[in-house]
């Protein structure tokens, strides 16, 4: 999945015919290790990214509109004071090497013109954005690196900015020659992905694996047992690549699961997997790794501001769940409560036979048919009656227990999935405002202490909206508080309403404003509301609907809970390109 350099190769060729003459417009960093750059130029504009993120490092245009931090970082001002308004003359990039040298001309503060290097480095957790100077000089990169982190290369303002060690001993496929490739793969014993892969600098493991399933036909043959005929085939497919290179004539392609969750992306068709992935082209480099990361980004962006909140999510629920394991302990100890009484009654029953200072009593058991003999154990500090009451008392101290902790013990468990509400929505949360109000719900029910910003009021946050294909408004709440308002208080007793059957996820309302609703659209709102749910991923999920009217809050209930009545229970499959064609743009 990694972005490897012969991809980056195609990639800045579209790239160059796009941006390179740009100007930079604006500069925003909306996550710790990405940066976007809004360029514009005769006839259009576009948005160019740049990730150093550990599992997704790479470069392309991007529609997407990130929120950015409402205090923008270090080194979003730095970048916006060297390279605003400057203009992009080239990119650069060495053999197949995962390094992009983005060259600006800029005007410096003494009003000369300068050139200043934006240095992307893709490589996995070591990846980094490096602004250089036209001495070469570091003047600021987006991951500081100290003789602490590497004793290799350090990375830091005002030192001379050194390439990445080189990688050992790999054959450049576009200067070399294609016999020279084969030659050392067959002289290896390994497999033949494998000996591609440390031999041909830029190939990924994927695209090796699309070599050596070209020349084998899927046979299991080591790269030294190769025959003359799967020398030539591998040698032929090599040549291909490399023609591929020379003309840019790469094919972006993006491989999907049968759910059609992305998973992997390649520069050329892909035809190793057989029917288990699909494979889609799509119409440009810089769209295919937008679409790809366009999620998981989102999802990074999200966890990174919200980890406070899932730190502290996460400890309340493990404190929770063990005080409900001790709480169970306590209740089994409970279960032999009926044992006291009965001695109680055996004792009172008895008494004339007990003497003060007898350590125990032998009696028949009259609750049992065979009337077995029974040894209960006496204080002999005590008196015969004193005795019984013992056992009385202690049966009604456990009797009185046991109802106080089941009592405890469903209040816990409805905090628990309370709380696994929250997360549930904290998961599915897109924006500031929404984790805004997530932190305002739980001040309110107080987990958190609550805060307030001088002379600011809180973003209004409407629920989602779409709009079914037979015309119907149906909404979506985003969190707790917003489920409640949407189902109490804004639907009609005869509007619609979904949930997903004991999942967490968001209330979902068809408002039916007096109509009948069609069976298309009841179906299109149960897959809404599934995709809203913790079973987004899941397949054939059920999710109960019912009229608003039959829906209840219960007394003193945590916000988002209710109860319903007279549902019925639809089973439906989350999809989300059918959910996003629904989606009302606001």
């Amino acid at each position: 999945m990694a972005l490897d350099g012969m991809f980056l190769y195609f990639l800045r060729h579209e790239l160059e015919e796009k941006a390179v003459g740009a100007r930079v417009d604006r500069i925003h960093q909306p996550a710790r290790d990405e940066i976007i750059i809004a360029l514009r130029w005769k006839g259009g504009a576009g948005k160019l990214l740049l990730s150093a993120n550990a599992g997704g490092a790479r470069i392309h245009f991007t529609q997407a509109a990130p929120e950015n931090p409402k205090q923008p970082p270090m080194f979003c001002m730095l970048l916006r004071k060297h390279l605003g308004s400057a203009r992009l003359i080239r990119l650069e990039q060495a053999g197949m090497d995962r390094i992009l040298r983005l060259v600006f001309e800029s005007v410096n503060e003494l009003g000369d013109l300068v050139e200043l290097t934006l240095v992307l480095e893709i490589m996995g957790r070591h990846s980094n954005i490096i602004l250089v100077d036209q001495n070469g000089k570091i003047i600021d990169a987006i991951k500081r690196i100290d003789a602490e982190m590497s004793s290799v290369r350090q990375v830091l303002p005002g030192m001379t900015y050194q390439m990445p060690p080189p990688q050992p001993d790999k054959l450049d496929l576009l200067s070399g020659s294609v016999s020279q490739v084969v030659e050392r793969v067959a002289a290896g014993g390994r497999e033949i992905s494998k000996a591609l892969l440390s031999a041909v600098q830029g190939m990924s493991p994927l695209t090796c694996r699309e070599a050596e399933n070209y020349a084998v036909r899927a046979e299991n043959v080591l790269a030294g047992e190769m025959n003359e005929q799967q020398k030539n085939r591998l040698e032929e497919w090599l040549s291909m690549l490399k023609l591929r290179l020379r003309e840019f004539s790469g094919v972006p392609t993006i491989l999907l699961e049968p759910s059609k969750k992305p998973r992997d992306f390649s520069f050329l068709p892909v035809h190793q997997f057989r029917g288990a992935l699909v494979s889609r082209e799509e119409e440009s480099f810089s769209a295919l790794l937008d679409s790809f990361y366009a999620e998981r980004d989102l999802m990074d962006r999200m966890k990174q501001r919200s980890h406070d909140l899932l730190r502290l999510l996460a400890n309340t629920s493990d404190r929770i769940a063990r005080k409900i394991a001790a709480q169970q302990e306590e209740l089994r100890e409970c279960a032999n409560r009926g044992q006291l009484k009965m001695n109680g009654d055996l004792i009172s029953a008895n008494l004339y036979q007990i003497k003060k200072g007898d350590t125990a009593l032998r009696t028949q058991n009259f609750y049992d048919e065979a009337l077995p003999m029974v040894d209960i154990p006496l204080d002999p500090a005590l008196t015969p009656v004193q005795n019984a009451q013992k056992y009385y008392s202690e049966y009604r101290k456990q009797d009185t227990a046991e109802k106080k902790l089941q009592e405890l013990i469903a209040q816990s468990q409805e905090e628990l999935q309370y709380l696994d509400s929250v997360f549930d929505s904290l998961a599915r949360a897109a924006k500031e405002s929404e984790l805004a109000a997530i932190r305002e719900e739980l001040s309110q029910t107080g987990y958190i202490k609550r805060y307030k910003e001088k002379n600011k009021k809180p973003e209004k946050l409407l629920p989602i909206e779409y709009r079914s294909s037979d015309g119907f408004t149906i909404l979506v709440g985003r969190n707790n508080v917003q489920n409640d308002r949407l189902t109490l208080k804004d639907a009609h007793h005869y509007d619609m309403w979904f949930h997903t059957q004991k999942i967490p996820g968001s209330h979902t309302v068809i408002a039916a404003q007096g109509k009948q609703i069609p069976n298309r659209t009841l179906e299109e709102a149960a897959v809404i509301a599934a995709y809203h749910s913790r079973a987004r991923d899941s397949a054939l999920v059920p999710v109960d609907y019912t009229i608003v009217k039959n829906v209840k809050k219960p007394s003193g209930a945590k916000p988002g809970k209710v109860i319903y009545d007279k549902f019925e229970t639809a089973i439906v499959t989350p999809d989300k390109e059918r959910v996003a064609a629904l989606l009302v743009k606001g």
